[in-house]
C-alpha cells in the first residue's frame, strides 16, 4: 500500500509537470524571440498565440496543450493496469480526477513562468476527452455553438465550462468525474474574470480582433 501511495505521488507530481510545460511561451521564444506574456492578453493561451504569433502557431499550441491533458490521465490509466488483482481499483477514478486538476493547475500556475500561464481550456479539453470521450466532444459541441454564435473564445469557453457539470451529470459519469466538472469549470470561470469584466464592457475582442484596451497581466495569469 505504502507503495501505491508513492506510486500515486509520482502520478500527480507528472500530472502538474506535464501541465505546466509552457507551450505559448516557448513557441514566442522560438519563432519570435519574444515573451509572449508582454503581447496581447499577457496569457500563455492558444488565444493570445493565435493574436500574437499567429494562425499555424496558435494550432500547434493547441493540440500540444491538449496533448498535455489527454497524457495527465493515459499515465494514470497506464499504471492503474498494472493491478492484475484490482486491489485499488477504486481509486483510479479519484486518481483520474487529481491528475487531472494538478494538469490544470500546472498549465495556468506553471512553475517555469513563476507560477503563471494561460486559462487551461485547451488542456481541460484533453483531460476531458481522456475521461470519456462522450464528455469531451459534447462540450466541443457546445463550445462550437458559442464560437458560431459570438466568435468570442472567452464568452464559448466558459459556456462550455458552465455546461460540463450537466454534461457529466446526464451521461452518468462517475461521482469523482462530476466532482472534476464542478471544480474545473468554477476555476475556469475564476481564471476568465478580466474577461468577463471586457465581455460586460462590450471590450472583450472576437477572433482576429486586437485587444481594445490594456490587459491587466495580472489577471490574465
Amino acid at each position: 500500500m505504502t507503495l501505491w501511495l508513492a506510486i500515486n505521488g509520482v502520478l500527480l507530481l507528472l500530472a502538474y509537470l506535464l501541465g505546466s510545460l509552457p507551450t505559448g511561451y516557448l513557441a514566442g521564444r522560438w519563432l519570435q524571440g519574444i515573451d509572449i506574456r508582454e503581447h496581447g492578453s499577457g496569457s500563455t493561451g492558444a488565444t493570445n498565440v493565435l493574436r500574437t504569433l499567429g494562425k499555424f502557431p496558435a494550432i500547434a499550441v493547441l493540440l500540444v496543450d491538449v496533448l498535455k491533458g489527454v497524457l495527465a490521465i493515459a499515465l494514470v490509466d497506464l499504471v492503474y493496469a498494472f493491478d492484475p488483482l484490482h486491489a485499488i481499483a477504486s481509486w483510479q477514478p479519484w486518481m483520474v480526477t487529481l491528475a487531472g486538476l494538478g494538469a490544470i493547475l500546472g498549465h495556468s500556475k506553471s512553475i517555469w513562468l513563476n507560477f503563471k500561464g494561460g486559462k487551461s481550456v485547451a488542456t481541460s479539453l484533453g483531460i476531458l476527452l481522456a475521461m470519456s470521450w462522450q464528455v469531451g466532444l459534447l462540450t466541443m459541441v457546445v463550445f462550437g455553438v458559442g464560437m458560431a454564435i459570438s466568435r468570442i473564445v472567452s464568452l464559448s469557453s466558459i459556456a462550455g465550462a458552465i455546461a460540463l457539470s450537466g454534461i457529466m451529470f446526464l451521461l452518468g459519469q462517475p461521482l469523482a468525474y462530476e466532482l472534476f466538472a464542478i471544480a474545473a469549470s468554477l476555476y475556469a470561470i475564476w481564471l476568465h474574470r478580466s474577461n468577463i469584466q471586457r465581455l460586460l464592457a462590450g471590450t472583450e475582442p472576437k477572433v482576429g480582433q486586437k485587444l481594445s484596451q490594456p490587459s491587466e497581466p495580472s489577471l490574465e495569469s
